[in-house]
């Protein structure tokens, strides 16, 4: 994935690189869904854990599937995944407009989905005016989930800004 969220030619777009397994999906329906739910583990990662004020910050995300057999797990939404800063979904205030479609992420046994994601360290401000404003300085939290109902898969690291 680019800077700023946009998706390489080789990445699907929700951001990872994969070839899609049919039978994995068909295979995986049949795996209930809490049980799916709680076989799926988030890994969040940053490139290290202090940073200049207005730096970037690359996030490595990694959601497995814990099980030894293809699974399929259903979001509300279309959105598989996300990312937050302070609780922010993607460092933004902007209001999202969520399909009423819902999704699904479909893993073969013990497959492991990475995608990288770089925040720009500023969060964006969506009023009359959009404007890109720094964090104070001090300690953050960015989160990383899988987009299901609660209770999701999720983890979290402490970054801090000086």
């Amino acid at each position: 994935m680019r800077a700023g969220g946009e998706p390489t030619d080789d990445a699907d777009r929700h951001g990872f690189d994969e070839n899609r397994s049919y039978l994995s999906e068909a295979l995986g329906k049949f795996v209930p869904q809490a049980v799916a739910r709680r076989a799926l583990s988030v890994d969040l990662d940053t490139d290290r854990d202090r940073y200049r004020l207005g730096e970037a910050v690359e996030l490595t995300v990694t959601i497995a599937n814990r099980l030894p057999v293809p699974t399929t797990v259903a979001t509300p939404q279309r959105q598989l995944w996300g990312w937050t800063v302070d609780g922010e979904p993607e460092a933004s205030d902007e209001t999202r407009y969520a399909s009423d479609a819902a999704g699904q992420l479909s893993f073969r046994a013990r497959e492991r989905k990475v995608v990288s994601v770089t925040w720009s360290g500023r969060f964006k401000r969506v009023g009359e005016r959009t404007t890109w404003e720094l964090p104070e300085p001090g300690t953050h939290e960015i989160r990383a989930f899988v987009a299901t109902r609660p209770p999701r898969a999720a983890d979290s690291v402490e970054i801090r800004i000086e």
